[in-house]
């Protein structure tokens, strides 16, 4: 709905959505504070108390957010694949460049040990294994020999969303080196 000055009314997934830009600008959940918040939108704190009870609503709304964008979101496109294979590679593709653009990830494994972000991170890394799980004995691995891999996976994006963040400039750019990567990262994680 229209406020004076021909602004909108801020819904709680603009909060939430803030919130995060904040989370991952400023370095956590101590970067998520109402009044800061409410200047980068700019709403009273009303606003957000029409939305919210205090800011602990705001950080679980925030992470709902995150968990259905980044995981739920994501392995619902990628079913649109067929083929195992060409959803891994599509995950890949898609996670790679996401690590060079989207910290959000990483500022919340650092933030692994609060108690709001605990049990996000453990249900959003367990339904990822088991995707990347299930993908593996698509491909015709056991079930023990698909949960490794799947572990090395995730191990792998983790880690190189790290160095995405730290030393961009030694990863492979562009199209053509990423492709060659995303095949080496492939060719090893699928060898028997």
């Amino acid at each position: 709905m229209p406020r004076p000055g021909g602004r909108s009314r801020l819904s709680a997934a603009d909060w939430a959505d803030a919130a995060l830009s904040a989370l991952r600008e400023g370095g956590g959940l101590a970067a998520i504070a109402i009044e800061p918040l409410a200047v980068r939108l700019g709403a009273t704190k009303g606003s957000f108390y029409w939305h919210f009870t205090n800011r602990e609503a705001l950080i679980e709304a925030a992470l709902a957010r995150w968990e259905k964008a980044q995981t739920d979101e994501v392995i619902a496109d990628l079913g649109r694949q067929r083929d195992a294979l060409a959803r891994i590679r599509e995950l890949f593709a898609h996670v790679t460049a996401l690590a060079t653009r989207d910290p959000t990830e990483l500022v919340l494994i650092g933030e692994a040990a609060h108690p709001q972000v605990a049990p996000v991170l453990r249900r959003v890394v367990a339904r990822r294994l088991d995707y990347l799980s299930g993908l593996f004995v698509e491909l015709g691995l056991d079930e023990t020999d698909a949960r490794q891999r799947s572990i090395q996976t995730y191990s792998g994006y983790v880690g190189r969303a790290q160095l995405a963040r730290a030393v961009p400039e030694l990863l492979p750019h562009g199209e053509e080196e990423n492709r060659r990567y995303l095949d080496s990262v492939l060719g090893a994680l699928l060898a028997r």
